[in-house]
């Protein structure tokens, strides 16, 4: 039997799913605005992390996982990837990365 690597779900129960977890429509515009710019796809550790950045606690993250079509094995797989990215990640590391800031920014200057 081979393993589901895809799990798909419309975008209006991924909307009413996340609503139910309390995030935030502001945090449901960016995360489909993402999805747009991947052509409608994310990769399940991506998925995970955007949820903890909400503020989703583990056990719904889980919950949420489970809704999608996951078994545990997988989500349990999936949360010690997410961990080791994290140990991965050198203290105090810098990255590369940019701001932009707008013509409204400037004006209250």
């Amino acid at each position: 039997m081979s393993e589901q690597n895809s799990y798909t779900i419309s975008k209006a129960d991924l909307r009413k799913l996340l609503i139910n977890y309390k995030i935030s429509e502001d945090t449901i515009a960016r995360f489909f605005g993402e999805l747009e710019k991947s052509h409608r796809h994310i990769n399940a550790l991506a998925f995970v992390s955007i949820l903890e950045k909400s503020g989703v606690d583990l056990d719904n993250i889980v919950n949420i996982l489970r809704r999608l079509g996951m078994d545990d094995v997988r989500i349990n797989n999936i949360l010690n990837d997410e961990d080791e990215q994290k140990l991965a990640a050198e203290p105090g590391r810098i990255f590369n990365a940019s701001v932009e800031f707008s013509a409204e920014d400037e004006v209250n200057e």
